[in-house]
């Protein structure tokens, strides 16, 4: 995976500033992907809908509402456990990718219709990336849906995290989180080659630095 990526962010960050800014309001923005989705979405009851960012009731509501399932699993959260930390030879940091997949995103009984999938491969350690976008598509309903959001290359290694609440049938308000750092920024053909298991992407244009892509299984 040495080229996968198109653009790697290294060195420090103002942890003080992040931490103290977390939990606030950071806006809104409109959601062409998100409006896609939905507008997918509608037409069908029942569906099995995947959120692998952190809970937020609001995302709830807005899929129960539509007669959905809502189930949750904070990825980029449980990347940053201890339990998963190990060392290569040489003594570098890394993280155990076997444990962390052998312990998340485990679902034996349910297949996916839709996933969002937010920014989190922008954020998540490296080697958990490909096998990440791998293991959502063995849990996914052929022909399912995943949301995906990657900042462009106009995006900084300070930009914040943000939560993503679903606040309109296009439009989410953004809420700083905890400290997590951008890692790299991706550019279409990587993003292709990242999705290239799945059938098909659609770009959405976005006026931030964030482009949107929706993916069919």
């Amino acid at each position: 995976m040495a080229n996968f990526f198109f653009r790697f962010f290294r060195g420090g960050s103002s942890t003080e500033q992040q931490q103290n800014a977390q939990g606030t309001d950071a806006g809104s923005r409109r959601s062409s992907g998100l409006g896609e989705l939905t507008r997918l979405l509608k037409g069908d009851e029942g569906l099995a809908i995947l959120d692998l960012g952190p809970t937020s009731p609001t995302n709830i509501t807005h899929f129960t509402e539509l007669g959905h399932r809502v189930y949750n699993e904070d990825v980029l959260l449980a990347s940053q456990s201890p339990d998963y930390k190990s060392k290569a030879n040489d003594g570098t940091a890394g993280i155990d990718v076997d444990r962390f997949f052998a312990e998340n995103l485990i679902f034996r009984d349910v297949k996916f219709d839709a996933v969002l999938c937010w920014d989190i491969p922008d954020y998540l350690a490296e080697p958990l990336v490909k096998p990440m976008i791998e293991r959502i598509a063995s849990v996914m309903n052929p022909k399912g849906y995943l949301l995906a959001f990657f900042h462009t290359k106009d995006a900084g290694p300070d930009s914040p995290y943000v939560r993503y609440n679903i606040s309109g049938l296009d439009t989410l308000r953004l809420q700083r989180g905890p400290q997590f750092r951008l890692q790299r920024v991706f550019n279409n053909r990587h993003i292709e080659n990242l999705f290239r298991d799945y059938a098909s992407l659609k770009f959405f244009l976005a006026r931030d630095n964030v482009r949107e892509v929706l993916v069919v299984r």
